[in-house]
């Protein structure tokens, strides 16, 4: 194990140095170094070569769970514990979870619908459950830039979202118009989201109504009524960014992330570890 360290860090410092943290002597190494590597060094040298390219290719996003399931895709029988072990000794980790801040301004006198989804975040099939909400990024030292977000609780896809640097009911119901162009849903799908005036305004509701769309909404300031939402956007921020240099920088990267990545690509642990359209192309091939 030492001696295996040793000649895969020797390109980035002396062997001399290596060996003496390492407790071992020069010449056991140089040894070690002519009998050649053992069968199971040599696999981990290979899996270690596989966990960087894997995540590089999550945009240093994924961490053990994530990386592991793309070893077994690709054919690696491997233990948890063992991909564990390697990512340690690489230095390879996922991003850290930050602080999620609230941006809901629930103080207006507009109506408030029940809350019907009642925190039963499950679907059985697409189109029947939408939840909704905004998040803030900044942008530059001080500025603001907001997320709207709707998504489908099936296959945790997001079907519609919308940015902009004003958090008013234009660009809620701009993720929602694209998320009604994107999915057509029947009559009686249950749309649900926080009681912020963004959408609870006439604006919002009466294209809700337009579309044959049930409101519901979360009790006032109970994140849990929504969670769904808050750990989307959670996940976006500590997988990605708060904070962006420029509105173009930020469009092109959120555009990137759910889009390309999240939608398209990443894992989701409540899927079963699959992205969200291979969920769907799974469950409609079935």
């Amino acid at each position: 194990m030492r001696f295996a360290f040793i000649a895969a860090k020797k390109a980035e410092h002396r062997v001399t140095i290596l060996c003496r943290c390492m407790r071992v002597t020069r010449s056991g190494f140089y040894a070690w170094a002519r009998r050649g590597l053992s069968a199971r060094a040599q696999r981990d040298v290979m899996l270690r070569t596989k966990l960087h390219a894997f995540h590089a290719a999550s945009g240093d996003r994924y961490g053990r769970p994530r990386l592991w399931k793309d070893l077994q895709e690709d054919g690696e029988a491997v233990s948890e514990k063992r991909v564990q072990r390697l990512m340690r000794e690489e230095g390879i980790q996922g991003h850290v979870p930050k602080r999620f801040k609230q941006t809901t301004n629930s103080d207006h006198q507009d109506p408030i619908a029940a809350n019907v989804l009642d925190r039963d975040f499950t679907a059985a099939a697409p189109n029947q459950r939408w939840v909704s909400d905004t998040t803030e990024f900044v942008i530059g030292d001080s500025a603001k830039l907001y997320l709207a977000a709707v998504l489908d609780l099936f296959s945790r896809f997001v079907v519609g979202w919308a940015i902009s640097a004003v958090n008013d009911r234009r660009l809620t119901l701009k993720a929602l118009e694209m998320a009604v162009a994107r999915r057509c849903p029947d009559p009686g799908l249950l749309h649900h989201s926080d009681r912020g005036c963004t959408y609870t305004c006439d604006d919002y509701q009466t294209y809700l109504a337009g579309q044959g769309i049930t409101c519901s909404m979360s009790r006032r300031g109970d994140c849990y009524d929504n969670a769904v939402m808050e750990s989307f956007f959670a996940t976006v921020k500590k997988e990605e960014a708060e904070r962006f240099p420029s509105y173009s920088d930020a469009k092109m990267t959120l555009f990137d992330y759910i889009e390309v990545f999240d939608n398209q690509r990443r894992r989701h642990s409540t899927l079963g570890q699959i992205s969200p359209a291979a969920f769907e192309r799974r469950t409609a091939a079935a």
